[in-house]
């Protein structure tokens, strides 16, 4: 279990389905033999600088539902992790400070047999602190919500340190889940059981590995249905048209959900098709994000729009609610 944004516990298939089957004997012609792919690679993949000299690295399980026997995590070229299945994050310790690494995951079935790299995704860690060791102190006033039946918010007063907090660490009770930077105070987590109590706690951390007392317990219970819930939507979403140069536009707005990080891919739907995928490039919009595109020349024309948010884990949010707007 894990979150996001990575949810707790958490590309293309056809190329690897190909590649298996010029390897097998359906390539020869011969044997009968029938050989199944290699597990797809992870989803989801998130890392966070925890310290001056350490990362986190989150990731979903392959979206295929393979049999896998456990997880490589790789810095650059080299493997610096093995994990069993059921895990889905490790800290990579013994880093330098105020320097880049990048990281990928890969998954392994019973047979031995490699996923190709996910996502590779680069983190700096932050400038050592000499001589800290001052905890930052416990943050306060926990707050907990239910999102559906799989998913909850967290939110908490930020702590102080005399260097500055580099992360806060999520607990399920004595588990870590989740990891968020030091001006994140508040995250997403996913993935969770509908109908299930859970008892999270949150520790402060500063870039010389003191950790802070652990906040005072807040205790979530997931609804009984499986939806999504309404946090995982995107809020305060517009719709409106508009004219130019003889032709419609849709023009939408919204307020991101709140993830504990950016959400930079959304997913718009159209009369009740899904209409196109949107992916901001560069730094994604955090308060407020806006998006335009065609619709046509035809006045009078009525349309249903709406939209939701790939989550930090990879899955999808919640829709929007649906509007409905006319050219004119």
């Amino acid at each position: 279990m894990r979150r996001t944004p990575h949810t707790f516990r958490w590309t293309s298939a056809c190329l690897t389905v190909t590649a298996a089957c010029l390897l097998s004997s359906c390539a020869w012609g011969g044997g009968g033999g029938e050989s199944s792919p290699p597990p797809q690679a992870p989803r989801g993949v998130t890392v966070q600088a925890g310290s001056a000299t350490s990362v986190h690295v989150m990731w979903n399980q392959p979206a295929d539902g393979s049999d896998i026997s456990g997880y490589d995590v790789y810095r650059g070229t080299t493997r610096v992790k093995r994990v069993p299945a059921d895990r889905h994050m490790v800290d990579v310790t013994g880093l330098e400070p105020s320097s880049a690494y990048s990281f990928t995951v890969r998954a392994r079935d019973a047979d031995g047999r490699v996923s190709a790299d996910s996502k590779k995704l680069t983190v700096t860690t932050p400038a050592a602190v000499a001589a800290d060791r001052k905890a930052p102190s416990r943050p306060r006033t926990l707050r907990g919500e239910a999102e559906g039946g799989r998913a909850a918010t967290l939110s908490w007063a930020a702590s102080s340190d005399d260097r500055g907090v580099a992360s806060y660490e999520i607990y399920q009770g004595p588990t870590k889940i989740h990891s968020v930077g030091g001006g994140t105070t508040a995250t997403l987590l996913t993935g969770l059981r509908p109908g299930t109590a859970y008892t999270f706690t949150v520790k402060a951390r500063d870039a010389a590995d003191n950790f802070s007392p652990a906040s005072p317990a807040v205790r979530v219970t997931t609804a009984g249905s499986k939806d999504s819930g309404r946090g995982t939507a995107p809020a305060a979403f517009r719709a409106t048209t508009r004219t130019e140069d003889g032709a419609y536009y849709v023009d939408l707005s919204w307020r991101p959900p709140r993830t504990g990080g950016a959400v930079s891919e959304y997913q718009i739907a159209l009369d009740g098709k899904s209409a196109t995928s949107l992916v901001f490039g560069g730094t994604a919009p955090r308060d407020k994000a806006e998006h335009s595109f065609y619709v046509g020349k035809e006045a009078g024309v009525s349309h249903r729009v709406k939209l939701r948010a790939k989550l930090p884990d990879g899955t999808w949010g919640a829709y929007s609610p649906e509007r409905t707007v006319t050219t004119r």
